[in-house]
């Protein structure tokens, strides 16, 4: 299954206007388990009051880069993709609404280094699209100040259930060069990449995955089918946005022994 396609849907959609496009950030917030996880630590970790830079690698549609603008006016962020045309989105929408604090570039992060520069770094489901993840890392590492945080949200390659030797689809995205990180591989790496405080959490354990599978899931399968369903989406997320709601918070409040999502908090 193709997700790109429907992302450029989606994104040609809501950026008719300005007010459109902030609904579709409210609603990646509300509906993307991963979102909710990302805000409880980008809370604890961001200081307020105080003037910091930020890599968003793998900015996407920028939602990540809104809210951190919004919330922390203070901080300086830099939003690297490689695909040039969010890049001139982002730029453009980020501009009309007067965050100045917000610039967007084309770049690759398997090249990207700036030494010693940044205080945080957000890579949100960026890194089962690389490769080459160990130059990333190190990139990654050499480009945080000392004491700095780098947040990663990536899935685990634990969803056998979904993923086995009789299914042959094993991407539920085609577009991932690998299905996710065991918990060791990904300590091991960023290890090697030269941190030494890392702490590892599963994410998207039973509700989320339930939540994942009732909003996301099933809406790409019935996107892929037929765009004509973009119709029914709404009264489709209005039915079951109180579910929603209630298995994402559960998700962040236990601590799973296993889950198909990752966050790591690595620090410098």
């Amino acid at each position: 299954m193709h997700y790109d396609p429907i992302k450029k849907l989606l994104g040609n959609v809501f950026n008719k206007s300005i007010l459109l496009r902030k609904i579709f950030y409210k609603l990646l917030d509300i509906l993307l388990l991963r979102t909710w996880h990302i805000k409880k630590y980008l809370r604890i970790i961001i200081p307020k009051n105080k003037t910091i830079n930020i890599l968003d690698a793998g900015s996407g549609y920028g939602q990540y880069s809104w809210f951190i603008a919004n919330k922390y006016p203070l901080s300086s962020i830099d939003a690297i993709d490689i695909k040039q045309e969010q890049i001139d989105d982002c730029n453009n929408f980020f501009k009309k609404t007067n965050r100045l604090n917000v610039v967007f570039q084309n770049n690759d992060l398997t090249t990207y280094k700036k030494y010693s520069f940044y205080d945080i770094i957000l890579c949100v489901d960026v890194m089962e699209h690389i490769e080459n993840d160990k130059i990333v890392f190190s990139n990654f590492f050499h480009s945080l100040k000392d004491n700095g945080y780098l947040i990663i949200s990536t899935p685990t390659n634990l969803n056998d259930h979904e993923h086995n030797e009789n299914n042959k689809e094993t991407f539920f995205v085609e577009e991932h060069v690998r299905d996710g990180y065991k918990y060791d591989e990904i300590f091991e790496k960023l290890k090697e990449a030269g941190f030494n405080n890392i702490k590892i959490n599963y994410t998207y354990g039973k509700p989320g995955h339930i939540s994942w599978l009732i909003s996301m899931k099933i809406p790409m399968i019935v996107l892929n089918v037929s765009k004509i369903f973009f119709i029914i989406l709404p009264f489709y997320y209005l039915l079951l946005f109180p579910i929603c709601l209630i298995l994402n918070y559960c998700d962040t409040i236990i601590n799973h022994k296993h889950g198909t999502g990752l966050i790591v908090i690595a620090k410098k």
